[in-house]
């Protein structure tokens, strides 16, 4: 009796009373892979890409009362999520792929790889709740879609759940197009529609 019932109030939405005060949304590039012709977000920007996430969120005074979403990829993802847990804002990962295949795609090809999957998991070991896997929220991809672009949409409705005048999005974006579909550019342009509010870190100021 109990115990279900509880289980059961536990993957309900929470109710407004408890709504996080601002729902800080995250997107960007990855760390550039050491072959990348033309670069977009070097490793030798990081320090700065750093700098001004924490600018951001010192500037939306994000603390505990707050939520953070991200995906965790090597580059932006990591450098939020590390900077909000620095603050004491909750930070939620949803992983677009079962997690080896995600650390694999999206930290591993990257310049220095290990060591970004390495900050993945030192991360991950001080989140008070698990990474969730698109997979298992979602079920299995459809034929045709992508799973970095059903990711993007998952995480932005994710958000918007919580009231679209609550969602702060902080990117991390060249004002290109991807490398593919379910980029950074893909995100910006969700979030548009959706009337959130845009906070861009424009990677050619780094």
């Amino acid at each position: 009796g109990m115990e279900r019932h509880s289980m059961l109030c536990a993957t309900m939405p929470t109710p407004s009373a408890a709504a996080p005060r601002q729902v800080l949304l995250f997107s960007g590039h990855l760390i550039d892979a050491p072959d990348r012709p033309l670069p977009r977000f070097p490793a030798a920007k990081e320090a700065a890409a750093a700098q001004r996430i924490a600018i951001e969120l010192e500037r939306l005074a994000a603390g505990a009362a707050d939520l953070a979403l991200t995906q965790g990829a090597a580059g932006g993802d990591l450098l939020f999520a590390e900077a909000c847990l620095a603050r004491g804002v909750p930070v939620r990962l949803l992983l677009p792929l079962p997690e080896r295949e995600f650390i694999e795609r999206s930290m591993l090809p990257c310049e220095d790889g290990p060591r970004w999957r390495a900050r993945y998991l030192a991360l991950k070991a001080q989140l008070h709740e698990a990474p969730q896997v698109a997979d298992a929220v979602l079920g299995p991809l459809r034929p045709g879609e992508d799973a970095f672009e059903r990711a993007n949409r998952w995480l932005l409705d994710t958000a918007l759940a919580f009231g679209a005048t609550r969602l702060r999005f902080i990117t991390l974006w060249d004002g290109g197009g991807g490398d593919g579909p379910g980029g950074t550019r893909h995100m910006v342009e969700a979030v548009r529609r959706a009337h959130g509010e845009v906070r861009w870190i424009d990677t050619h100021t780094l």
